[in-house]
C-alpha cells in the first residue's frame, strides 16, 4: 500500500479558499450561500450540462498489471456517456496524449495533476442557485478513503475543474467523498453510518456536526441514515451509491440479497428496514424497487465481492450500467430497461473497477445545467 502525500489539506489548513465559510468546527453550521444566495445540490436526474471524470495512470496506485484494462474501461464509459452530454476528462499531464487517444474525439481531455479515476469522490459536488442560473461548486477535503491510496493531487481536483468552468468554489472542512451520499435534490440526503461515522473520515466531529455541515452544503433539511453498505467493501468503507440509487422523488434502486447466507442478507434488510420507517423531507414514504443481483467472482486472482448495479450514471438520453461479463448482467440490464423505458440502456464493463473498489457512478461526477 502506498503511503499517502502531503495534500493541501495538510498545508492549508483551515484557510478559506472562497467566500467565507463557518464551520462546525466553530459551533456554526457551513452554509453553501455565495454572494448572498443559497445553493442547492440537485438530483442527479435533472439536466447536465456534462460530466467530470479522471485518467487512471499509475501503476503503482493499486492497479499494477490492470492499469490498460482499467484505462479501457474509463475510456468505454466516457464514450458511451459523450453520447448525451460533454465529458471532460482531467488526465496527468504527461498522460493526456494517451487518454486522448483511447477516449477519442469526443471525449475532451484536461490536462490536470490526478492521482486516479475515481472522479464522482473527489471531484467538487456541484450545487445551483434557487433560480437556477448560477453553479457554485462545494469543495470537501479527501483524504483517500481514510488514507489508504495517495490523494495529494485528488484533493486539489475541485480547483481544477471549478477553474476550468469557471465556477466559484466554496471550501467545506470537513472529509467527504461524492459517493458516499445521494440526494433527491428536494431536501433529503441518504448515506451511510458505516462511512460517514467511520474515524478514519472525520475523527474529531460527532454524528450531529456532520449531518449540519452535510444539510447546509447540500441545502437540504433531512439526513437518512442507513446502517450499511456492501459487506466486504474495505475501501470505501460502505458507499451508499453502492446499495442505492435515487430513481426518482422518493423513489429508491435498494440493493437486497435474497440468500439468507449472504453476509449482505441482513445487512441490506437492516437498510430495507430503516427506509420503509422513513419519509423524506417532504413527508413522502419510499417506493423501493430491489435490485437482487450482485454477481461475484474472481479476477487476477482476487475475489469481486462489492460489484453493484446500482452504481450507474443517468443521462438525458441514456443510462450506463456497469456490467460484470457474467449471467446476471442480462437481467439487471433488462430490469434497467424496465425502469428507464424511454432511455437507452447501455451496459459497459466495469470488472476491473469493481475488482479497484467501484463501478460507472464511482468516476462519473455529473456536473448540472442551469436554466
Amino acid at each position: 500500500m502506498n503511503v499517502p502525500r502531503m495534500s493541501r489539506r495538510g498545508f492549508l489548513g483551515a484557510a478559506a479558499m472562497t467566500a467565507a465559510a463557518a464551520t462546525v468546527f466553530s459551533g456554526r453550521a457551513f452554509a453553501a450561500t455565495y454572494n448572498g444566495e443559497n445553493y442547492t445540490a440537485p438530483a442527479e436526474w435533472e439536466a447536465h450540462s456534462g460530466c467530470v471524470m479522471a485518467w487512471p495512470w499509475d501503476r503503482t496506485d493499486g492497479w499494477g498489471a490492470l492499469l490498460n484494462d482499467v484505462q479501457a474501461e474509463i475510456a468505454g464509459i466516457a464514450q458511451a456517456v459523450a453520447q448525451f452530454e460533454p465529458v471532460l476528462m482531467f488526465a496527468e499531464p504527461d498522460q493526456a496524449a494517451a487518454a486522448r487517444t483511447q477516449c477519442g474525439s469526443t471525449v475532451t481531455v484536461i490536462e490536470y495533476p490526478v492521482n486516479d479515476c475515481w472522479a464522482r469522490d473527489t471531484g467538487p459536488i456541484f450545487t445551483l442557485n434557487q433560480p437556477k442560473n448560477a453553479k457554485l461548486g462545494l469543495d470537501f477535503g479527501f483524504n483517500g478513503w481514510g488514507n489508504k491510496y495517495p490523494f495529494d493531487k485528488d484533493d486539489f481536483l475541485p480547483v481544477g475543474v471549478c477553474q476550468y468552468l469557471n465556477v466559484p468554489r466554496q471550501d467545506v472542512s470537513m472529509i467527504l467523498e461524492g459517493g458516499s451520499v445521494i440526494t433527491d435534490g428536494q431536501g433529503t440526503l441518504i448515506t451511510t453510518e458505516e462511512c460517514l461515522l467511520n474515524p478514519n473520515r472525520n475523527p474529531n466531529m460527532t454524528k450531529a456536526q456532520i449531518e449540519s455541515t452535510l444539510l447546509a452544503a447540500y441545502g437540504a433539511t433531512k439526513v437518512i441514515w442507513l446502517p450499511y453498505g456492501l459487506a466486504f467493501d474495505d475501501i470505501t468503507n460502505g458507499h451508499v451509491d453502492l446499495v442505492a440509487a435515487y430513481l426518482g422523488p422518493a423513489e429508491l434502486l435498494l440493493h437486497t440479497q435474497p440468500d439468507t447466507a449472504n453476509p449482505n442478507h441482513d445487512r441490506m434488510e437492516a437498510n430495507r428496514a430503516v427506509l420503509q420507517n422513513s419519509t423524506d423531507a417532504a413527508g413522502r414514504s419510499f417506493q423501493i424497487v430491489e435490485m437482487h443481483h450482485q454477481p461475484q467472482f474472481t479476477h487476477h486472482g482476487l475475489q469481486v465481492k462489492t460489484f453493484s448495479y446500482t452504481n450507474y450514471y443517468e443521462t438525458s438520453g441514456n443510462v450506463v450500467v456497469p456490467t460484470a461479463g457474467e449471467s446476471t448482467d442480462a437481467l439487471a440490464l433488462a430490469q434497467f430497461q424496465t425502469l428507464f423505458p424511454n432511455k437507452q440502456v447501455v451496459g459497459k464493463l466495469a470488472r476491473t473497477l469493481a475488482w479497484g473498489g467501484g463501478g460507472v457512478h464511482c468516476v462519473t461526477q455529473h456536473i448540472p445545467a442551469t436554466q
